[in-house]
């Protein structure tokens, strides 16, 4: 299941879930949480109309939020750090609650907004940062800019 707006299938997702969906590597909190990413990332945004998938951003849980064991109905059981998170990812990619845009023009403005190392500052407190997975997919994401130019 997807938290999605039913009248046109487009993905809803907090600020931080841009870099969080840019760096997914099939790992998450639980099967149920990995299943749903996997349908969201792989199936939908690096899918060959990937780019043109429109996403709405929200200031509460979204459809990366709906099978996280941690989902507490429209919160998380760690409020305080993830409005902190996305706080500071709203800031760094200008993003705010009611914002709509194509995951194309999401990566664009990822890129153009944030350089490597950004991330150690944005995403502090995420237990996922020490993995490096979003920091390798921003380096990436540079990377293939820089090729194609």
């Amino acid at each position: 299941m997807t938290i999605s707006d039913p009248d046109t299938n487009r993905l809803r997702f907090r600020p931080h879930h841009f870099l969080c969906a840019l760096g997914y590597q099939g790992k998450g909190y639980s099967d149920a949480f990995t299943r749903n990413m996997d349908r969201i990332v792989q199936g939908r945004l690096r899918g060959k109309e990937g780019d043109a998938v429109e996403i709405e951003v929200t200031a509460q849980t979204d459809s990366i939020c709906a099978p996280c064991p941690h989902r507490r109905g429209a919160l998380c059981e760690s409020q305080e750090k993830i409005d902190a998170l996305d706080a500071r990812h709203a800031t760094a990619l200008n993003l705010r609650a009611g914002d709509r845009l194509s995951w194309g023009a999401a990566k664009l403005r990822i890129r153009a907004q944030l350089k490597p190392g950004d991330l150690s500052v944005i995403c502090e407190s995420c237990q996922w940062l020490e993995y490096g997975m979003c920091e390798g997919a921003l380096r990436h994401l540079h990377e293939a800019a820089e090729t194609s130019t």
